[in-house]
């Protein structure tokens, strides 16, 4: 089972782990019960991570597949965190061994009402603020989509947004970091040298 495989690899020299659970809005979800649902498996998780010694970083995402605007993305954000949070208080996690990779708060990518950077930050900052214990140390988004200019833009309007940010506040990107660069290297034999120079950028 997983706490085996957390042994093994706390003996293997890993200091993390991480567990996604994804959420979507549409008209009927992310159900009531979807959300206690993921929210208990993303605290089962943590809780088996930290009996084995590894740090668990908590992923509830909420996809930006859709044509909800920012609000409503606020909205349904602010309520699975809540209840991510409130499971892993039943579960006993210690907050301070944990990180939160949670989506930032953006609209929906087929929504046809554009907001600015700022507009971002505060419904992110706004729904961290009002879920996210303190005792967190750090909260390190994924870009879910964004572009990398985006995902860049949308950070440090997070980081320059003014208010009370008790938790360390960085990214731990995916595509936004890959995509410029795959592309260039398009995986052809001899394109590496296209590939490393666009990484550079």
């Amino acid at each position: 089972g997983l706490a085996e495989r957390c042994a093994q690899y706390k003996k293997d020299g890993c200091g993390f782990a991480k567990w996604r659970c994804v959420l979507k809005i549409q008209s009927h979800t992310p159900s009531l019960q979807g959300m206690i649902e993921n929210a208990n498996v993303l605290a089962r998780y943590a809780s088996i991570c930290q009996q084995n010694g590894l740090v668990p970083i908590v992923e509830p995402e909420v996809l930006p597949d859709g044509d909800h605007d920012l609000y409503t993305a606020q909205r349904v954000t602010e309520e699975v965190l809540s209840f991510v949070y409130k499971a892993l208080a039943d579960h006993h996690i210690f907050l301070e061994g944990t990180l939160l990779k949670p989506n930032m708060v953006t609209p929906g990518q087929s929504c046809t009402t554009k907001y600015t950077p700022e507009q971002i930050a505060q419904a992110t900052v706004t729904a961290l603020q009002r879920t996210v214990p303190a005792a967190v140390p750090g909260i390190t988004f994924l870009s879910g989509g964004q572009t990398e200019v985006d995902a860049t833009v949308h950070l440090n309007a997070i980081n320059q947004f003014p208010g009370r940010k008790p938790w360390a506040l960085s990214f731990s990107y995916g595509r936004a970091l890959q995509a410029s660069v795959l592309k260039a290297w398009a995986g052809k034999k001899g394109q590496g040298g296209p590939g490393q120079q666009q990484l550079r950028v």
